[in-house]
């Protein structure tokens, strides 16, 4: 063969690679617990390829993340996988170099009480694995100064994984997914949970990994914080991919939180510390939530905002010196605050997503219980149902809550915050992982709340996601008070 042979072989040779894709489905079905997750799915996924899937809670898109990076396998149907340049069945490679950068990536760590550090979580997953239990190769040593790098993770390492706050977590996990050099990124809800400083940071760095050839596959409801890629968007609904327009943001027209009546002072925090793997969290801090208040409270990723809110509701304590008074309860015991206070947060969900019904992550409310509501009286009963309605979670009830999506497991939780109207409800990043449609069924609650005495703090990185009718503002900046007061 001559030179000028061999260099159009090998032109064509590259031109076929490109073409040939990374995932190919045909005809898919995923079923898990009798139920059917997706189906007669066709999809390929392209070397380099920007795809964006939109579509309602519970309607497959998740399923479809783990589907391409091996994580679960169809029934019906041929998945075939292009990773390498090499054509296979098998998700052997999948499951090595793809992961889902996602809650549920994160949620591994944060129930585990073994301490593993952001250096452990990134060297693990350079050889595939969870967990690192073997010594890093020089290689490998490499790739970690090249990752925390790209993704500012390098202050970092030495860092408990459980002990970051919401925006670094996320990092975290993208780290992990880039260390093996993936040919492509599953990312789900990707920029929930982050300031518009981390969303442009992190999407600095998607921009670049793709501009390096990686297929990027970003599945969201929030299409509009998508980084500036060429997305192709599909949309996942009722377990089918369709071709479709990403849905569009809610709109708060007609829901106003009125004041909540009562007077007095209702959490006084004096000089407050909190520490987390000897860490500075919070503070020193001090400030006042009177009655008849509902804050906002902003700030990066970071700032103190998860821990100001866990600190109110009881789950964390201050450091010696500092002092949390709670004047609207009778006795400042955790049973009690758990039955006053509706707490919504990325922990919560951690820690609910168990062998629990939707019937009773919603009914464990009154017992201030986590997923344990035997028994509940007629009243209650007839409340929970009523809110299942409300919120369109009724088909969820008698479904185990590790089975359900991230979107799905919200909107129960958020359920379980209202339904024994609360004194105080704390919405830390509250919102993420809803549809336009379920965001705008929860926040028509606040109101009739608001008017029957609780009082709302809401955590937000977006202001569609704060509702009208809020009257004061905290922002934080490195766990104390940069501003505050009336809105």
């Amino acid at each position: 063969m001559t030179g000028q042979a061999r260099d159009r072989a090998r032109g064509e040779e590259a031109a076929t690679s490109r073409e040939r894709p990374l995932v190919d489905l045909r005809g898919v079905a995923v079923r898990a617990g009798g139920r059917t997750l997706l189906e007669d799915v066709t999809l390929r996924l392209l070397p380099g390829e920007a795809l964006r899937l939109s579509g309602p809670n519970g309607g497959g898109k998740t399923t479809l993340l783990r589907l391409l990076a091996g994580e679960v396998a169809p029934v019906q149907g041929e998945r075939m996988y292009g990773l390498g340049g090499r054509i296979s069945r098998a998700a052997v490679r999948a499951r090595r170099t793809l992961s889902v950068v996602g809650p549920d990536a994160e949620a591994f760590y944060l129930t585990r009480d073994w301490a593993q550090t952001v250096r452990d979580v990134l060297l693990a997953a350079f050889e595939g694995d969870t967990l690192r239990l073997w010594e890093p190769t020089p290689e490998a040593l490499g790739r970690l100064e090249e990752v925390a790098a790209l993704t500012d993770l390098t202050p970092l390492l030495d860092r408990d994984f459980r002990t970051l706050s919401h925006g670094q977590r996320r990092r975290a996990v993208l780290g992990r997914a880039l260390m093996p050099r993936p040919e492509a990124l599953l990312l789900d809800e990707f920029t929930d949970g982050l300031s518009a400083g981390a969303r442009e940071g992190l999407g600095r760095v998607l921009r670049d990994v793709h501009a390096s050839g990686v297929a990027v596959v970003l599945a969201t409801h929030r299409p509009e914080e998508a980084p500036g890629l060429p997305w192709r968007t599909l949309r996942v609904e009722g377990g089918r991919v369709l071709n479709g327009e990403p849905e569009r943001g809610n709109t708060l027209s007609g829901i106003t939180l009125p004041p909540p009546p009562g007077s007095g002072d209702l959490v006084r925090l004096r000089d407050v510390r909190v520490y987390r793997n000897g860490h500075l969290a919070l503070g020193p801090l001090s400030w006042t939530w009177a009655a008849g208040q509902h804050w906002l409270v902003t700030g990066e990723n970071g700032s103190g905002k998860s821990t100001l809110a866990r600190l109110i509701a009881g789950e964390l304590h201050p450091a010696l010196g500092g002092t949390v008074e709670r004047p609207f309860l009778r006795r400042d015991l955790l049973t009690e605050r758990r039955r006053t206070v509706g707490l919504v947060g990325a922990e919560v969900g951690v820690r609910q997503r168990r062998e629990w019904t939707g019937r009773e992550v919603i009914g464990s409310a009154w017992g201030g219980t986590e997923g344990f509501a035997s028994g509940l009286p007629p009243e209650q009963a007839a409340r929970v149902e009523h809110l299942a309605a409300h919120l369109d979670v009724t088909d969820l009830l008698d479904r185990s809550a590790d089975t359900l999506s991230q979107g799905q497991l919200r909107r129960l939780l958020l359920a379980r915050a209202a339904a024994h109207a609360p004194r105080l409800l704390l919405l830390d990043e509250g919102l993420d992982f809803l549809d336009a449609d379920s965001r705008a069924r929860f926040l028509a609650l606040l109101p009739d709340l608001a008017r029957g005495g609780t009082h709302v703090m809401v955590i937000a990185h977006r202001a569609a996601d704060a509702p009208p009718g809020l009257t004061h503002h905290l922002h934080l900046e490195g766990g104390r008070v940069a501003a505050g007061g009336p809105l």
